[in-house]
């Protein structure tokens, strides 16, 4: 059998030997591929793999900014334009601490199988900046934007490159870039920035669609597996943020019973289900910690986060849901879900689980929805944003989530026929990586050596 794709990893973990996040994206989605490249030379006879890994474009520029003190301050931006294959560049950009090169390729290179999955002529791109919001005053934020946007928007554009939220950037952050993008471009192009209020050329459920599109997507592995509803089951979520709270929103509509959410300092555990307008409250309108819930439900239990670890995976739940960040869940949070009896994961955030983590989960017979395919939703509604957008049109919100709930629908039918195809059984992780790897390698081989 052809050595093709170990070799391509190994060249790829010499040349991105400090990048840990990049390369294990790329094992994952690679190791998964093996069967569908022993089955076309092609693949290797075209070098289909070798440019696949490689970013088209790595931009990188400094951001100047001042503080509400008067001090300069000075970060770094980033913004990773990573394939055009099937649409222009689309993808988020993430303002925290933890930004830099490895992160923003290993959501870049996540971003384009994703928006593959979705159906829509989208290409995958990633940005962001080691800026950190947090504890920031509204001027500090805008001015940082501004400065942000006054290098990026010589990059982008509604056919070029579209980018949108993601941790750290929410529709203020958002409204800043796209007010400096209008001012210096002095023109309305709506379709630079997708994630906007409806106000000025926002989608309505864009807000949600992330989390619903998650749950959407959960439903249907469930009932693939004989599983016909989510009532009655209990959900832990990791996170509080955008993904997290439209995800318990959703799953509380469906009759489920959350018990858990979380941030970066600890756990909120309520046997009694959590109550989401509180959650809201403080996230949305007062930004502030989830510990805070105990001021309006003192029966409620908070566990502090402890060197990382985070509480919330041994709490005893059906299904769980992690929804923060990058390698939040591990090896060790993988035994102590399986052994509370979890019978299905799902990937709110983009890579949450470590790679050992999910071969357990998969070894121990629980369901596993990757974030590539089950977090999609949002960058789909980010996508009917943008035709929106060029149609000077709106959508309402009942047409659109109807639009998400068939997308959704249709990324887990890839997956599962991917997966039948190859004999993987219900490896919806395997599934996710080919379906959409045979499709951008058809595109590849028939826009030539590009």
């Amino acid at each position: 059998m052809s050595m093709y794709v170990e070799n391509i990893l190994e060249d790829v973990k010499l040349k991105n030997a400090t990048e840990p996040e990049f390369v294990q994206a790329v094992d994952e989605v690679l190791s998964a591929l093996k069967p569908v490249v022993a089955q076309n030379d092609a693949y290797e006879k075209l070098a289909v793999l070798e440019r696949m890994v490689e970013p088209e474009r790595l931009i990188t520029f400094r951001v100047p900014w001042v503080d509400d003190a008067g001090k300069i301050r000075v970060n770094r931006g980033y913004r990773v334009q990573f394939s055009s294959l099937i649409g222009p560049y689309k993808g988020g950009l993430r303002f925290h601490p933890s930004v830099n090169q490895s992160i923003i390729k290993f959501l870049g290179f996540e971003q384009i199988f994703k928006n593959a999955l979705t159906g829509l002529p989208i290409g995958g791109g990633k940005g962001g900046s080691d800026f950190d919001p947090k504890g920031k005053s509204d001027s500090e934020v805008m001015r940082f934007c501004q400065s942000f946007m006054t290098e990026l928007q010589r990059h982008i554009g509604q056919d070029v490159d579209v980018p949108a939220g993601d941790i750290g950037v929410g529709a203020r952050e958002i409204g800043y870039l796209f007010g400096q993008y209008k001012r210096i471009k002095d023109a309305y192009e709506g379709g630079v920035l997708t994630g906007k209020s409806v106000v000025y050329g926002g989608s309505l459920a864009r807000k949600e669609a992330t989390g619903y599109g998650l749950i959407y997507f959960m439903k249907e592995m469930l009932k693939a597996n004989g599983i016909n509803s989510l009532a009655g089951k209990t959900v832990i979520i990791s996170g509080s943020g955008n993904v997290a709270i439209y995800a318990c929103e959703k799953v509380q509509q469906l009759g489920a019973k959350v018990i858990a959410m979380s941030d970066s300092s600890g756990c909120i555990y309520d046997k009694d289900g959590i109550d989401l307008d509180t959650i809201k409250k403080i996230k949305e309108v007062e930004r502030g910690r989830i510990k805070d819930y105990l001021h309006t439900n003192p029966f409620a239990e908070y566990k502090e986060n402890s060197k990382g670890y985070s509480p919330i995976w041994s709490i005893k739940a059906d299904i769980a849901l992690p929804c923060a960040t990058q390698n939040e869940l591990n090896l060790e949070d993988a035994k102590s879900l399986v052994n509370n009896g979890v019978i299905a994961i799902g990937e709110g955030a983009n890579m949450p689980t470590s790679k050992e983590a999910i071969e357990y989960f998969q070894a121990h017979n629980v369901l596993f929805a990757p974030a590539k395919a089950a977090n999609a939703g949002g960058v789909a509604t980010s996508a009917i944003e943008m035709s929106q957008n060029s149609m000077r049109f709106y959508y309402t919100f009942e047409e659109v989530d109807k639009k998400l709930e068939s997308i959704m629908k249709n990324i887990f039918s890839s997956c599962k026929s991917a997966a039948e195809k190859y004999q993987l059984g219900n490896n919806y992780v395997a599934g996710a990586n080919i379906a959409a790897f045979t499709k951008l390698a058809e595109a590849m081989i028939e826009q030539g050596i590009v």
